[in-house]
């Protein structure tokens, strides 16, 4: 019982002191990864993926374009980080971008500013504005470093997962196994998948400050969600309670919301709002 109760200040101890604020919307995350550590390994894994024989990396006007808009968005984050006090993190960062072609309607960015756009979502950008909407939720994703936070919200579910195993070390086997999926069902759904679907909005909240600060009217970013809702009505969904992305409905909803600040941010020069 001593070991329990210590493990369980040390979780208690490790979530309040190990806390850092978000960019633009001053939520505080969880992070006790290296963030360094998450850039290499992020880092190595983008090029054994390029380098792979099974990944075609395009090199023609529709890659030049995601070069093209991903580094407007990459200037725009650094501008925005240096002028408010966050330029330490990004340090580290080292922008790529690659288009690959794959049918997936999918694109990403790993921590440290790696990105990679699939051609199979190019229908549904259709145009600048579509892709920088694209471009600038992922990037989002990497300056707040959800990546970090996810980490360390499944190692602290883990940790208290094995704290439950150890208070119940002295019930029946038939119990035990009933507590632990009760727990893990919990944990997913009241812990890690809120917190999925919370930083899916707040990338989008990110994403279209820094696609202002770029150049590209945020008001694209409605339809092109819409879109995307149109170009995916056709696969199977969970309940948005079971999903680590909210419901269509909900996250256009909170993009309207939003537009108003981030028009604030259009050909921003100086980090700062203009309007």
């Amino acid at each position: 019982m001593k070991k329990i109760l210590l493990f369980g200040m040390a979780v208690t101890m490790l979530t309040v002191y190990s806390c850092s604020t978000v960019p633009l919307s001053g939520r505080n995350r969880l992070s006790f990864i290296n963030e360094s550590e998450m850039q290499t390994a992020a880092a190595q894994s983008y090029t054994a993926l390029l380098k792979d024989p099974g990944t075609k990396v395009l090199n023609n006007t529709e890659a030049a374009r995601v070069k093209r808009i991903g580094q407007k968005i990459a200037n725009a984050v650094t501008q925005y980080m240096n002028a408010n006090g966050y330029a330490e993190q990004i340090q580290g960062f080292k922008w790529e971008f690659n288009l690959i072609e794959s049918p997936e309607i999918n694109a990403w960015c790993m921590p440290g500013g790696k990105v990679a756009v699939y051609t199979g979502i190019l229908p549904v950008t259709k145009d600048d504005a579509g892709l920088a909407t694209v471009m600038g939720h992922e990037i989002a994703h990497a300056v707040a470093k959800h990546s970090s936070e996810r980490a360390s919200k499944a190692t602290l579910a883990e940790g208290v997962g094995g704290l439950l195993g150890a208070a119940t070390a002295g019930k029946s086997a038939g119990t035990q196994q009933i507590l632990n999926q009760v727990y893990g069902i919990g944990a997913q759904t009241a812990y890690l998948l809120p917190n999925s679907r919370t930083q899916e909005l707040e990338a989008d909240h990110l994403g279209l400050i820094f696609m202002s600060m770029a150049g590209y009217n945020p008001s694209n970013a409605v339809s092109f969600w819409q879109r995307m809702a149109t170009a995916s009505a056709s696969s199977s969904k969970p309940p948005e309670f079971l999903s680590t992305h909210p419901a269509d409905a909900t996250r256009i909803a909170q993009i309207q919301k939003d537009l108003p600040e981030a028009q604030r941010y259009l050909n921003s020069t100086t980090g700062k709002p203009v309007k």
